[in-house]
C-alpha cells in the first residue's frame, strides 16, 4: 500500500507509475474520493458534536425551548444517520481502491511493456555445445523412469506430475543443498503454514488482483488460501508488530510446498514441468529499516545467495533488470535470474528478487521503533533461493549424456549418498 500523504503531494508521480507499470488506475478519481471522504468525516464529527451539546442542554430546558431543541436534535440525528451510512460506504471504497494503487518504480528501472523488454545485466557460465542428439527433460524423465506426467494428469488434471526414484531424490538434494547454504549464511530457516487468511495474502500484495491464481478452501474454512510462496507466511510473521531497530535486518528462509492455479496461462508452457500447479520452494525474506541504501545492499545480498547456488549447481544463467511493465504493483525494483534451458533454446526464469520498500509492511503494519521512540514502517525484500521441479529442467538437460544418463553435479552428490549419475532403472 502506498503512502497517501505522498500521493496527495505528488499525484503526477503516481500517474506516471500507472502508465509505466501498465496498471490502469484513476488517480484523479481517487483523490476526488479522498477529498470527499475528508469533508464528510468533518461533517459527521460536527454533527456528533452538535448532538452531544443538545443532549446536555435539553434536560435543563423547559416548555417551547425544550420542544424546539428536541426537534433540532431529531433533525441532527437523522442527518447523522444518513451521513454516517454514506461515510461507511465511502470508506469501504476508499480502503479497497488504496490497495490497487501501484507504487512508483525506482528511476534505474528500465521502461518497457513486458518481459520481452527486460534488460540483461550479466551472464555466468558457458552454454553447452552438445555433439549428440539431445533429449528434453520430459524425454529424459521417461527414459530414466524418474518423471511421469501422464499419470499425474490422469489423477489430478493438467500441470500435475509424479517425480519418482532418483527424480524425487534429486529434487530433495537440490532443496537440501539450498537450505544448507542459506543456513550457513545466518538466515533463520522456517517451515511455515501452508494455509493463510486473506489478510496475509492482502498484506503481501497478492490480493486484490491475484485471487484467480490462488487456491481457496471451501465454505468449511472460509477466507483461507493455499500459499503460492512461503513469502506470504514468512513476511506476515511480524504482522501488526513493532520491532526493535537494533534487531534489524531480519533474515528468513521459508521452505514449503506451493500451489498456484496459473490462471491466465492457458496454452502457455503446457509441455513438461516449467509451469505447474504444485511445487517446492525455498524463499528468502528480509525485513529491514526504511533506508533505501540498506534495501539496495540487501537486494544485492539476496541476489548473490541465489547466484552462488546456481554456480554450485554449475548451471549457466543470466541476470536481468525487470522493466516497468513486468513489475508488480508493489515492487520498486526487481531482478530475475534465468537459467539456460537447452530444450527451450533460451533462458527461462528460475528466480525473482524483489524490493518493496514499505509497500508490504504498510499493509501488514510491521514497524520498528527508532532511537527517538518513533514507530517507522519497515522495508521488505524477497528472492527465490530455489524452486523445484523447475530447476530440474536445466539440471537434467544440461547434464545429460549421449546414452541418456544424467551426471549429478558435484555439489548435490553428498545429498544423494555419493551417487554420481542417474541411469535407467
Amino acid at each position: 500500500m502506498i503512502d497517501l500523504h505522498d500521493l496527495r503531494e505528488r499525484p503526477e508521480v503516481y500517474k506516471d507509475a500507472c502508465l509505466k507499470k501498465r496498471i490502469p488506475f484513476d488517480i484523479d478519481g481517487f483523490l476526488a474520493l479522498d477529498a470527499k471522504l475528508k469533508a464528510l468525516k468533518a461533517n459527521v464529527e460536527q454533527l456528533r458534536a452538535q448532538q452531544n451539546v443538545a443532549n446536555k442542554e435539553i434536560p435543563k430546558l423547559q416548555g417551547d425551548q425544550k420542544s424546539s431543541r428536541l426537534a433540532e436534535l431529531k433533525d441532527i440525528a437523522a442527518r447523522l444517520k444518513e451521513e454516517s451510512l454514506q461515510l461507511t460506504e465511502l470508506e469501504t471504497d476508499w480502503t479497497r481502491l488504496q490497495l490497487l494503487i501501484p507504487q512508483p518504480a525506482l528511476a534505474k528501472v528500465p521502461v518497457g511493456k513486458d518481459d520481452t523488454e527486460n534488460v540483461e545485466s550479466r551472464r555466468w557460465g558457458k552454454l553447452p555445445n552438445f555433439t549428440f542428439t539431445t533429449r528434453d527433460h520430459v524425454e529424459l524423465g521417461k527414459h530414466l523412469d524418474i518423471l511421469d506426467i501422464d499419470r499425474g494428469v490422469k489423477i489430478s488434471g493438467t500441470r500435475f506430475y509424479f517425480l519418482k526414484g532418483d527424480g524425487a531424490r534429486l529434487q530433495h538434494a537440490v532443496l537440501q543443498c539450498a537450505l544448507d547454504l542459506i543456513h550457513k549464511r545466518g538466515y533463520l530457516l522456517m517451515d511455515p503454514p501452508h494455509l493463510v487468511h486473506y489478510e496475509a495474502m492482502m498484506g503481501t500484495s497478492y490480493f486484490p488482483g491475484g485471487e484467480d491464481s490462488a487456491y481457496k478452501l471451501d465454505g468449511r474454512d472460509p477466507d483461507t488460501y493455499l500459499i503460492g510462496t512461503s513469502e506470504v507466511s514468512v513476511c506476515s510473521y511480524h504482522q501488526d508488530e513493532i520491532l526493535e531497530a537494533d534487531k534489524l535486518p531480519l533474515r528468513y528462509a521459508g521452505y514449503s510446498p506451493c500451489y498456484r492455479r496459473e490462471a491466465g496461462s492457458a496454452g502457455k508452457d503446457t509441455a513438461g514441468i516449467y509451469r505447474i500447479h504444485q511445487f517446492y520452494k525455498v524463499e528468502q525474506v528480509i525485513i529491514c529499516k526504511a533506508d533505501p541504501a540498506e534495501s539496495e545492499k540487501l537486494h544485492a545480498e539476496l541476489l548473490k545467495n541465489s547466484e552462488d547456488l546456481m554456480q554450485l549447481l554449475e548451471l549457466p544463467y543470466r541476470v536481468v533488470d525487470v522493466c516497468t511493465g513486468d513489475l508488480g504493483r508493489g515492487q520498486v525494483f526487481k531482478n530475475d535470474i534465468e537459467a539456460w534451458m537447452p530444450s527451450r533454446k533460451n533462458f527461462g526464469e528460475t528466480h525473482s528478487c524483489s524490493t518493496f520498500y514499505e509497500f508490504q509492511a504498510r499493509r501488514l503494519k510491521t514497524r520498528y521503533r527508532d532511537g527517538s521512540g518513533k514507530n517507522i514502517i519497515c522495508h521488505t525484500l524477497n528472492n527465490t533461493l530455489v524452486a523445484s521441479p523447475r530447476i530440474l529442467i536445466p539440471l537434467l538437460e544440461m547434464n545429460q549424456q549421449a546414452d541418456g544418463s544424467v551426471v549429478i553435479p558435484k555439489a548435490l552428490r553428498p545429498f544423494m549418498g555419493g551417487q554420481e549419475v542417474i541411469v535407467p532403472r
